[in-house]
Parts: C-alpha cells; structure tokens; sequence
C-alpha cells in the first residue's frame, strides 16, 4: 500500500541527521576551539537531551510501539532544553557578534522549530505507540522504514532486532531513571541554572 506522506517520513529522517546530529557536533568542535563556555555546556545538555532520539531508533527498529512515545517526548524535550537555562541564554547572548555566534543561533532556531513542527506532527501518530492494532497498520510501519534501513546498514547481522530493542529499552530506562532525577531533585535545587549541568 502506498502511503501519501511516506516522501515526509523520509525527509524529517534526513533533517533529523543534519539539524540534530551533523550540525550540533560541528558546532561543539568548533566551540571547543574557539573557547565558548556557554557554548559548550548548551551543546553538551543538548547531546544528553537529544539521546533519546538514538533511543528512538533503537527502540523502533523491532517495531515496538514504546519509540513512537519517546520520538514524540524526545522533540519537546529538546525544544525545551535548547532554551531553558537562564544563565547559559544571558552568556550566549553577551557573546560578541561573529560567525560561530550567527550560525550556533541560527541552529538553535532552526532546530526549535524543527522539534516543535515535528512534536505537531507526531502527535498524530500517538496512537500507533498506545494500540497494538493500530501500530501494525501502514500509516504507523512506516516509520519503521528508517530504523529498519539504519540496522541494516549499522547492524547487519539477521535476527538481532530484539537485542538491539532491548538496548534501546535499558538506554530508555536509565534515560527516564535520569530525567526523574534531575526534575524531582536537581532543579528544586539549581533552578534554571546550568552552572552544574
């Protein structure tokens, strides 16, 4: 069966690769060299934020219908965490203007509005991760297509499906374990500052 909007499905795959791992490590070496503190900590914040969309990978890779979940909560996440600190925000903003400072705001934005129009987008698909009937349909296989092509082209070994599930599902669970942590725990106590982030 074809479905209308698979060309969409592929495509936010691919600005996924670019704007949430291509251009954020480009940005973290090139801070690294310039010496921009502020910088680097966002990014590093970034990069454990954004973990969960590997986790999403590996999860939906055997089809289970928790990665529609977490591919949902990982967008709003990183939205929220690329503006969040108070303190990282007014550094970056005292920077002086030059072409790291352009093209660092220019990802953070681009990547906001990639994560929000994203979450719109996959809220329509949040049943697939509630229904068992539902996920097997093809308005929610595909988007198995890219995990599926990932572990063929990364884990090529036939019948490993359910290990690598499960190791996106112990990468979930310490994800969440971590996340509780810092929310229940760490901001009562930091607030919105990132100073020990």
């Amino acid at each position: 069966m074809d479905i209308w909007f698979r060309p969409l499905v592929w495509m936010d795959y691919r600005l996924g690769v670019l704007l949430a791992v291509i251009l954020p490590l480009g940005l973290l070496i090139w801070a690294l060299f310039q010496r921009q503190e502020a910088m680097q900590r966002l990014l590093i914040i970034y990069w454990r934020v954004a973990s969960l969309l590997m986790i999403t990978v590996y999860l939906l890779i055997p089809g289970w219908k928790v990665g529609f979940l977490s591919g949902f909560a990982a967008r709003i996440l990183i939205a929220i965490s690329l503006w969040f600190w108070v303190d990282l925000n007014e550094e970056i903003r005292d920077i002086p203007q030059n072409f790291l400072k352009l093209v660092f705001t220019s990802w953070r934005w681009a990547m906001t509005a990639y994560c929000t129009l994203g979450a719109i987008a996959k809220s329509f698909f949040l049943p697939c991760g509630i229904s068992s009937s539902t996920a097997k349909t093809a308005f929610c296989q595909v988007w198995l297509e890219a995990p599926t092509a990932y572990r063929n082209f990364f884990h090529n070994k036939p019948g490993n499906e359910g290990f690598l599930g499960f190791m996106g599902s112990v990468g979930l669970v310490i994800y969440i374990i971590y996340l509780a942590y810092f929310v229940l725990i760490r901001l009562g106590k930091q607030g919105r500052s990132a100073l020990e982030q």
